[in-house]
């Protein structure tokens, strides 16, 4: 490939079992504006997955299908097949907003000493309908402290960056995230925020946050531990509303739900 086909960004989309919204995963990272390479690791999925994959391989920088060892594998293993700059991940039930990435990139070839950037993102249900937003914050460690407000979803990093870092802790399945975005600032400075909605999160009934809510909270309190050196009472004071209230709340919804 000529070094002007190069992509620009490099997605990673890790999946099990998401073929209801895997096409529209693709599809969004495709509509963008800039060149982007996709690179799907498929966690062996049973569903529709395969013959997803199978029309959109020739779209495909590098994909495979098998038994991993998780998430944060998968990610890793995907992202180590990364050729451009720039790098991220999208979850196979989230999407990309028209012009999301060209807005992560300018700003972060605006401000070369940041090493990653973060937009806004929307909250969006089972069929697309937008309700609500992430509360994005601009970054400071002491409220970070208090609670992840980087989304996933909206992120772009230098490829620099991920490489020095070895991608994300494998032993971690629920707060990897938030980890990554800790060990970026630790190494080299704060994140960059992006005033502009670039992304959305699906929130439907069987998301990892919602099925297994006490191990993302346990997870997101150990990481908390890790790079700030102690926890702030706000998350054990949380603990009631935010896992056993909505623990109780994904009972009622799946027991409606069939």
């Amino acid at each position: 490939m000529s070094s002007d086909a190069m992509p620009q960004v490099s997605i990673a989309i890790p999946s099990l079992n998401q073929g209801g919204y895997l096409e529209q995963a693709l599809e969004s990272i495709a509509a963008q504006s800039l060149r982007c390479e996709i690179l799907v690791a498929d966690g062996g999925s049973t569903d529709c997955t395969a013959g997803i994959l199978a029309r959109w391989a020739p779209r495909l920088a590098w994909w495979r299908s098998r038994p991993d060892g998780g998430q944060s594998e998968a990610i890793n293993e995907a992202l180590r097949h990364a050729r451009a700059p720039y790098v991220a991940w999208l979850n196979a039930d989230d999407a990309l907003l028209p012009g999301g990435l060209a807005a992560l990139i300018g700003a972060l070839e605006t401000h070369p000493d940041a090493p990653a950037a973060y937009g806004d993102c929307l909250f969006i249900d089972a069929v697309r309908q937008s309700t609500g937003s992430y509360r994005t914050e601009e970054f400071d460690a002491d409220r970070f402290a208090w609670r992840c407000f980087i989304a996933q979803p909206a992120t772009l990093i230098r490829r620099s960056v991920w490489e020095a870092l070895g991608g994300l802790d494998t032993q971690l399945q629920m707060a990897m995230d938030y980890d990554l975005w800790w060990r970026i600032y630790r190494r080299f400075g704060p994140l960059l925020r992006v005033r502009h909605t670039v992304a959305a999160s699906r929130d439907h009934l069987h998301t990892k946050t919602n099925m297994r809510r006490a191990q993302h909270y346990r997870e997101a309190i150990a990481v908390v531990r890790r790079h700030y050196g102690r926890v702030p009472i706000k998350w054990r004071l949380a603990w009631p509303v935010q896992v056993w209230a909505r623990a109780l709340r994904q009972r009622v919804r799946l027991a409606q739900h069939g």
